[in-house]
Formats: structure tokens, sequence, C-alpha cells
């Protein structure tokens, strides 16, 4: 029963599907590791138990009648704490939003329990969602799958853990700079980050709407695929076939090969030498839009973030972490017209790049040039915050900053993500490319 924990999503569906896994039995299989789990409270804001049973009842009774509404009808996942939750407390990591209870579902939520999906709860997640890293003193940092005293990675830091640990089938989290990305790749997860604009955000807590998106971390990208589908509620690409021969791929070297650390490098190079070995062209491209993008961070960001939140966070200042209150302020020293401009230049940078890699499958850069830093030295050591917090997040904001889907691949180095950059609304191709790819890394 308890191999269940360690399943992918898909695979539990199957099981459901022909008799030999039954929905109430595995909803309790997680509740009860969750309830028993050491990390359960760092973890986890909010375990739903009567509202996962019922759901797993009902999906039983599907299962019986030959009625499924889907493929993953039956199967437990976990929400991070911004998707609206009816009457259960949703807080973003933040305790400016303590006893903030929703009257009804977010979309993506809604659009899960109608296709059967099980709601275990509402996991820990970085101060409004507003950290790469994953720590948060305010509420409770979630522990990394690979090295207990580091963070897991953020802000979706319990999402990944629910799943990286078996307490969740799929973890439903958010990415504005990173934040499916980095946790899925610190816990050795497959991370989907969705185009802006093409999974619902109505119900979702914001942290800059022009660049948040919603998407999930899971075991495998076939997990994935089905997840996106869910969150939409519509059909899954169908990855039957996915081959690299003939894939075309360029490794980005303009920003992102920066710094990066010998445990990543180690790692992404292995992962490209297996996909060129697989018979793939690997090209290496510069591309001086890129490093124009990442300058203009700060006021696309900050401003926005600090501009959304700001009469709730300087209503009551102290209830948040010093690091988050003072990136969030640092939105304030942009005026109106840089912010536009700032957006108006992006734009331009957009439309280059898009041209520039139209001709390659994906284009290659490592998830982040870091490992999970270590959870004490970056309370004690605001200068190792800074530092690390940035590098973290450099290389998955740059798929923020030019508006297009990504995913993020274990390679088989702890904690290291192979990242894979598609084109704007185009999630189908890219899951069929990083399914004959995940092959090739699991060979």
């Amino acid at each position: 029963m308890f191999d269940w924990l360690e399943m992918s999503a898909a695979d539990l569906g199957r099981g459901i599907g022909n008799g030999s896994i039954d929905p109430v039995a595995l909803t309790q299989a997680f509740l009860g590791a969750i309830d028993s789990h050491d990390a359960r409270d760092r973890i986890f804001s909010a375990v739903t138990h009567d509202r996962a049973l019922a759901e797993a009842e009902a999906a039983a009774e599907r299962a019986r009648a030959g009625h499924r509404l889907s493929l993953l009808d039956g199967v437990p996942i976990s929400w991070k704490d911004l998707f609206d939750s009816a009457g259960v407390a949703t807080e973003a990591g933040s305790k400016l939003l303590e006893g903030r209870v929703p009257t009804r579902d977010a979309e993506v939520l809604a659009n899960a329990t109608a296709l059967g999906l099980v709601c275990l709860g509402k996991t820990h997640m970085s101060e409004l969602a507003f950290s790469g890293l994953g720590l948060n003193p305010m509420t409770a940092t979630p522990p990394c799958v690979n090295d207990p005293k580091a963070v897991p990675g953020g802000s979706s830091s319990g999402a990944a853990a629910s799943v990286a640990f078996g307490l969740s089938a799929v973890g439903v989290g958010s990415d504005t700079g990173g934040s499916v990305r980095i946790p899925s790749a610190w816990n050795d997860l497959v991370g989907l980050k969705t185009t802006e604009g093409r999974v619902s955000a109505k119900g979702v807590v914001p942290l800059c709407e022009k660049f948040d998106t919603v998407g999930p971390l899971c075991r495998t990208v076939e997990d994935a695929a089905l997840m996106l589908a869910v969150l939409e509620g519509g059909q899954a690409a169908d990855l039957r076939g996915a081959t690299l021969k003939g894939m075309r791929f360029a490794v980005l070297e303009t920003g992102a090969m920066d710094d990066v650390r010998e445990a990543p490098l180690a790692g992404f190079t292995q992962a490209v030498d297996r996909l060129e070995a697989m018979g793939t062209k690997v090209e290496r491209i510069a591309a001086p839009e890129v490093a124009r993008a990442l300058a203009l961070s700060g006021p696309l960001f900050t401003a926005e973030a600090y501009g959304t939140w700001r009469d709730v966070i300087e209503s009551q200042p102290d209830l948040m972490f010093d690091q988050v209150l003072e990136r969030f302020r640092s939105g304030a020293g942009f005026d109106g017209p840089t912010y536009v401009s700032a957006w108006q230049e992006l734009e331009s940078l957009r439309a280059t790049w898009h041209a520039r890699v139209a001709g390659f499958d994906a284009v290659l850069l490592p998830t982040s040039p870091i490992l999970p830093p270590d959870a004490e030295r970056l309370m004690q050591d605001q200068d190792y915050y800074v530092t690390e917090n940035l590098l973290a997040l450099r290389n998955t904001r740059i798929g923020n900053l030019m508006g297009v889907c990504g995913m993020s691949l274990p390679t088989g180095v702890p904690s290291c993500g192979l990242m894979m950059l598609g084109a704007p609304m185009a999630e189908e191709r890219l899951l069929r490319v990083a399914a004959a790819a995940e092959t090739a890394l699991r060979a």
C-alpha cells in the first residue's frame, strides 16, 4: 500500500481505473502519512481531512460505476496556500493575511474538483510568494528532501516538499519568477511553468499579476501534462511517440551560465551530454536581450509587487520577515514612467528573443545556478541571504521575462535541474520535448 505514496499520479489513476487501487484507501494512506510525518506542520498549513475523504468516497463510487471523470479521478493532491479554498484559511504564507477564509474555491481548484481530484490540503510557502528560497520564519519553512539543513526552494516550498516526501501525488503551485521550477529542481521533481494568462489565476492571491502563473510540481512529465489539462479543464497533451530524434536545442550562455556552481554545472553538463548522445543537435547561443531584460527586473517585478501590497504591508510591517519586507519596499524607488518604459522595452526584447530561438525545440540552461542554501545561515547572514536569493531566481526569471513556458527536469544530480524554455502558449510542444528528454535523462 505504501508504495502508492511513491507512484506517479498517472499510475495511481490507472490503478484506480483498473480496480487495483481504492480511492478511499489511497486517500487514507496519504492522510495517514501526512499526520504521522515529523515535518507535517512545516509542510502543510492545513490538512482538509473531511473534504479529502468525502471526495475520495465520491471517486470510489464513480470508479465502481464505471463513470470516472478523468484519468486522475480519485488521486490526492496538495495546493499552495495562495489558492482560495472555501471555508479554509488561505493566507499566502503571511501573518498579514492571518484569518483570511475565502467563501469559494479558486477556479483551478474548482476545475480539479470537477474532474475528481482529491484535495488533501494547503501547503506552506514563502511570504506573499516573494522569495525563491522557501525560507519563512513567520509561518514555517518546509524541509528540502536532499538536505535537512537546507531550504527547499520557493515560493512553492511546501508544494514541493509534499510530493518529495511522499505526502501528495502532485503539488499545485505558482511561478512568478521561478517559484515552481526552483523547488522542483531542489527536490528532484518535474515542474511546469505555464505561460502567463494560459491557466486561470482567478481566486489566486497575486504577487505580480503580469508575471504570475499557475503550474504543477510532480514526479513525471506525464503528470505535468495531465495536471495542465486538469487545471484548465481541457485535454492533456498526447505524449505518445515523443522522441529526441531530429531535435535542435540551444544552450543559453548570456547570463545563465555566469557563476553556476560546481554541482549544478555538473548536472547540467551531464544532462546536455545525454541529450547529444541521443542524436540531438545542441548549439550555444548568446542573447544580449536577456542581459538587458534581467536588468529591468527591479521596476518590472518589485514595483508591481509593492504597488499591489503597499497598503497592506505598511499597515503592519512588523508582521513581515525583514528580508521580504525590504524586497517589497525596494519597489517604491521606481516611478510610473520608469515602470511603463521598462515594459515597453521588455516587449521589444521579447520580440528579439522569440525571433532568435524560433528554430529551436527548446532553450536549455541550469534551473538554478546554486544548490539549496543553509537555512540557519540565511537567517544570520544578510549578505548571504541577498546573494543566494538573487542567484536562485536568476535563470528561472529569464522565462518569466520572456513570457514563455518552461519546465525543470531532474538531472540525476541531487537538487540540480535542467530547465527547458519553450515558446509562449506552446506547452503541449514543450511537454512532448520534455517527455523525450526525461526518457534520456532517466536511462
